[in-house]
């Protein structure tokens, strides 16, 4: 046996004792109220699998067209994440990566497809079971890029009790103005996936009940401010991102109500470029957070 192979097959047993981390990619759990079974990713840190230890938790948010792999794929999520641990930056964390499925992360209006009430009341029970989570919300954060930034926004805000922070990358956040001003083609094609009676509506005839609540801004102007300051929220946007305005809108909407928050801007588009650079930030964000 050639002394390459020896340290090959040494080099594996190694890993196999110390338990590596790694991704699993599309892993699924069957949805009761979705009637499918909906996908996830999950990153598991070193040493995961030989231990009893529980572990913080990280939801982290794909945006529209992708999938629970595109964190992994093209956000290089395992690289950055074994550095920042290796660098004491972040604690050991799980990274729960669900498929967004192009729902918003929100339910449909018509209640035929309930996103939202799923990811809350199945996917979250079912992986911080699954995979040794700490329950309190300290431990708990929701992070994610575009449409996923918009709901990891909306989902930690509404429900404040189970979030302990957010970090959002580019959220999909428009203001009125912007959702009045929208396209026709790119306004149905995007909000007619969780209200399908907006289609074809032009004007202040799009802002139904729906679209209201989807608007991030609502909930910041009218939910009990205690509530939000409880949520650790960051979020950015490049310069030269066409979500700038509303991004830009929703730091001074929340610098108006007294929310504490960290917003940056950065030279950057709506890229991955600027998203790679975003995740080890937010990452730092939360863990923070659960440190302190």
């Amino acid at each position: 046996m050639t002394k390459h192979l020896l340290l090959l097959l040494f080099s594996f047993k190694v890993g196999l004792i110390l338990g590596q981390s790694k991704v699993i990619e599309s892993l699924s759990m069957d949805s009761e109220l979705l009637k499918t079974s909906v996908k996830y990713s999950v990153y598991l840190p070193d040493g995961f699998e030989n231990s009893n230890t529980s572990y913080p938790i990280v939801y982290l948010l794909n945006g529209f067209t992708g999938d629970e792999t595109d964190w992994n794929r093209l956000g290089h999520v395992k690289d950055i994440t074994d550095e920042l641990i290796k660098g004491n930056k972040i604690d050991q964390m799980v990274i729960v990566m669900p498929d967004g499925d192009d729902r918003l992360y929100m339910n449909k209006d018509d209640g035929s497809y309930p996103f939202e009430d799923m990811f809350i009341k199945e996917l979250m029970p079912f992986v911080e079971s699954k995979y040794r989570i700490k329950k309190e919300k300290k431990f708990r954060g929701i992070s994610g890029l575009s449409m996923g930034g918009a709901g990891s926004l909306r989902l930690a805000l509404k429900y404040h009790d189970l979030f302990g922070a957010c970090a959002a990358f580019s959220a999909g956040i428009s203001t009125v103005e912007e959702l009045i001003s929208e396209g026709q083609k790119s306004f149905d094609s995007y909000f007619g996936l969780i209200s399908p009676s907006v289609i074809g509506a032009k004007g202040e005839e799009r802002l139904n009940e729906t679209i209201k609540d989807y608007n991030i801004f609502n909930m910041v102007k009218s939910k009990n401010i205690e509530h939000l300051k409880s949520v650790n929220i960051y979020f950015d946007c490049g310069d030269d991102d066409f979500l700038a305005v509303g991004n830009a809108t929703l730091h001074i909407e929340l610098k108006n109500r007294g929310i504490p928050h960290e917003y940056r801007v950065r030279d950057g588009a709506h890229t991955w470029n600027f998203w790679i650079n975003s995740l080890p930030i937010g990452l730092e964000f939360i863990s923070d957070t659960m440190r302190n």
